[in-house]
């Protein structure tokens, strides 16, 4: 059974800054594509970041120059590191990876991020 395990959400001060984590079992990162999606309250979820296999990184407007998505192929991890952090960037924070092999989307149990002063 894939397993994908975020942590790194809290709370923290606009202008602050985040690293989430990512952790995959049962499935290879570095061969799938993946991306950290966000749902804010009321709202649809959105992606944030992702990877896209041979093409390098995308990311959202509204987190351009802000946010950075990585991968540790020896840890089997992604992270997203945030600064510059916004009130709407509060939201719950999905990891995403995409199995190319079982045509499948796994998700992960999501980490709250509340940014407020």
């Amino acid at each position: 059974q894939v397993q994908l395990v975020e942590s790194g959400g809290s709370l923290v001060q606009p202008g602050g800054s985040l690293k989430l984590s990512c952790a995959a079992s049962r499935i290879i990162l570095s061969i799938n594509p993946m991306g950290w999606y966000r749902q804010a309250p009321g709202k649809q979820r959105e992606l944030v970041a992702r990877i896209i296999m041979g093409r390098g990184t995308e990311y959202a407007d509204s987190v351009k120059g802000r946010f950075t998505i990585s991968r540790d192929n020896v840890k089997n991890t992604v992270y997203l590191q945030m600064n510059s952090l916004k009130p709407e960037d509060t939201a719950v924070y999905y990891c995403n990876v995409f199995s190319v092999r079982a045509r499948a989307d796994y998700w992960g149990q999501g980490t709250q991020v509340t940014v407020s002063s």
